[in-house]
């Protein structure tokens, strides 16, 4: 399955993968004073997979929207994303997920860092259809603020109208964990080291998703850098 970059994508995006076709994608939002507004349409048959990371690691104001529709019995959809939001940054997600047929999967991870005066907004919704008997369906979004001021406003959902399904979501909203942070310092790490370690661990579940090995450790660096300059 090859890995498709998507660099600062604008304007209207749709995604159609054929039955039993899989794809891989990446999207990457990276450039400081950036703003883009994104929709993404996409569709899957019957057997598709997709797996979908997106990375906004920088810009001024950065929306996506989502619709993904699985409209054939176990096709399977992987999403997930890391926001890292400083300054006055704004970044938005907005996620419809539609099981419209039986016996298909979908999971969601999605992260934001969020710092200075800056705001993220998760909004997620999985819909399960009458007939559509037999699904997973998993939705996480999980915040880690770094400053007083900073906001992430979240709002998981879902719609079920099928009884035999196996569905969850939830969010987290918190800060660096004192105990961890007291835990590295103990070992004589610097606080301002020790804070970054623990940014970066909570960046990992979202980049393990990316397969290429070479650019997953490309991305590490860049959100390492990232990381410092928001510090």
């Amino acid at each position: 399955m090859e890995l498709r970059l998507i660099h600062h994508p604008e304007g209207p995006q749709r995604i159609a993968l054929e039955a039993g076709t899989a794809a891989e994608y990446l999207v990457l939002q990276d450039a400081a004073g950036a703003t883009s507004a994104t929709d993404w349409e996409i569709q899957l048959a019957e057997g598709a997979r997709l797996q979908m990371v997106f990375l906004s690691l920088d810009g001024d104001t950065l929306r996506n929207c989502l619709r993904v529709s699985l409209q054939g019995r176990h096709a399977s959809c992987d999403l997930a994303g890391l926001c890292l939001a400083d300054g006055t940054q704004r970044m938005d997600y907005d996620i419809v997920l539609m099981h419209e047929v039986p016996q298909c999967h979908s999971t969601q991870l999605f992260k934001n860092i969020v710092g200075g005066q800056a705001v993220t907004r998760f909004d997620g919704l999985i819909k399960v259809v009458p007939d559509a008997q037999q699904t997973e369906a998993y939705q996480a979004n999980h915040n880690l603020l770094t400053t007083e001021t900073a906001k992430a406003f979240t709002k998981p959902q879902l719609e079920i109208y099928a009884d035999d399904v196996k569905c969850s979501h939830g969010a987290t909203i918190g800060r660096l964990n004192p105990d961890e942070l007291f835990y590295l310092r103990s070992r004589g790490i610097p606080e301002k080291e020790a804070r970054l370690l623990q940014q970066l661990a909570f960046c990992y579940e979202v980049l393990e998703k990316i397969s290429a090995a070479e650019m997953r450790e490309d991305l590490r660096q860049k959100i390492e850098e990232r990381l410092r300059k928001m510090a």
